[in-house]
Parts: structure tokens; sequence; C-alpha cells
């Protein structure tokens, strides 16, 4: 399943407005990051794209924009012929430059000293839950809510109600038209007792990212 704007924003970090503008080509550089779908002139981003975009956004901490565009470009351009999608490199940073770890396990600085193998560093995981810049917690990919759930595996990554293949907002929107917690639970009988809080409270997150 793809994710709409709003679930990407709220799973990324990134802003709507944010969003926008890395899907734009500058003077000199192709679009930071484009998803390839589109329903209704909308962009649908994928779980690649979200993994991809949280790295952004946990490096925009200590690196500037224009350094990040710099560091994909060579990436791109260190690997021509077997580019993949930003997701698989891993980008990292140790503070004081980029990093990013290709497929095959090599690591290689992207910025201060470009092109040059590294043999080990510390690198942080940006799947965990981190601060912005301006403060705002990012949550876990995997678990942005004790409830919910979110696994490449089971609907292609969309977030689920947790030990189920329930959509979180299948579960809001029947908590919203004022199902009660028994009630959903006799339609999906997967869905278990103290979910339905924390799909509703997500989808609540979801819907002021919009």
């Amino acid at each position: 399943m793809a994710y709409p704007i709003p679930l990407t924003a709220t799973l990324s970090g990134a802003t709507v407005d944010q969003l926008a503008y890395w899907r734009r080509a500058t003077a000199t550089h192709t679009p930071l990051l484009e998803p390839d779908a589109k329903r209704s002139g909308r962009y649908l981003y994928s779980w690649a794209d979200v993994v991809a975009l949280r790295s952004i956004v946990y490096l925009r901490q200590f690196r500037s924009l224009p350094r990040i565009r710099n560091a994909v470009q060579l990436l791109r351009a260190l690997d021509p012929h077997e580019w993949r999608h930003l997701s698989a490199y891993k980008l990292r940073t140790t503070g004081t430059s980029i990093f990013v770890v290709t497929p095959d396990g090599t690591v290689l600085d992207i910025d201060t000293h470009a092109g040059t193998v590294m043999s080990e560093t510390l690198l942080a995981d940006v799947l965990n839950d981190f601060v912005r810049e301006d403060g705002r917690t990012v949550p876990q990919f995997a678990r942005p809510k004790a409830h919910v759930t979110i696994d490449p595996t089971v609907l292609g990554g969309y977030p689920v109600v947790s030990g189920t293949r329930v959509p979180y907002h299948v579960v809001a929107g029947l908590a919203e038209d004022g199902y009660t917690e028994a009630e959903i639970i006799e339609l999906y009988p997967s869905v278990k007792p103290g979910t339905v809080a924390d799909s509703r409270a997500f989808a609540q997150e979801v819907a002021r990212a919009a």
C-alpha cells in the first residue's frame, strides 16, 4: 500500500512543504526524492521512500540541505551503473561528515572527504525515534504508537494495528463514526482490547500533518 502525503509527513518527520520542495529540481540538482506513484494527481510515497526521507530529516539536524543534495548527487555519480533507491544506502552522519552504507556494506564518505572508503564508524539509527532541529520528535518507524506497527512484509509497510493486517485508519475511522471498541473487535476479531485508542491517536497526528 502507498503512503499519502500526510502519513508520509508524520512518519518521516518532514513537513508537507518540505516534501514538495524536495520533489522539485533546482538549477544544479535533480529532485532530492520524487515518488514514482500518483493518484488523482497526488503523490504517493512507498515504504522505501519514507525510510529515505527519515534519513534526510535526521541529517538536517547536522547538515544544510545543499550539502545533503550534494552528497546524494555524489552518491549517484559514484554508483552510476547500479544506482538504487536512496533508501538502500542508509545515509548517516558522525557530526563532521555524511556517510553512506552501500547495499554491499561498504561505508563511504560522501561529504567532507568524498569517495573515501571507511573501515569503521559510529552510525546512528534513523529508524529509532529522534528529535528534529525544531524540537519535534519523529516517532520510531517500526512502532509509531504502542499498538500501531509498520512492517514492509505486511500490507507493503502500511501502518496496521499491532499483530493484525488491519490498517490503523480503518479502526480509527470506525471509532470516529461512533463504533465502540467491542463493536470494532466484533468486526475485526484480530484487533485486541486497548488498541483502538492508539489507532485514533495516530490518525489524529496524521490529520494534523496535512
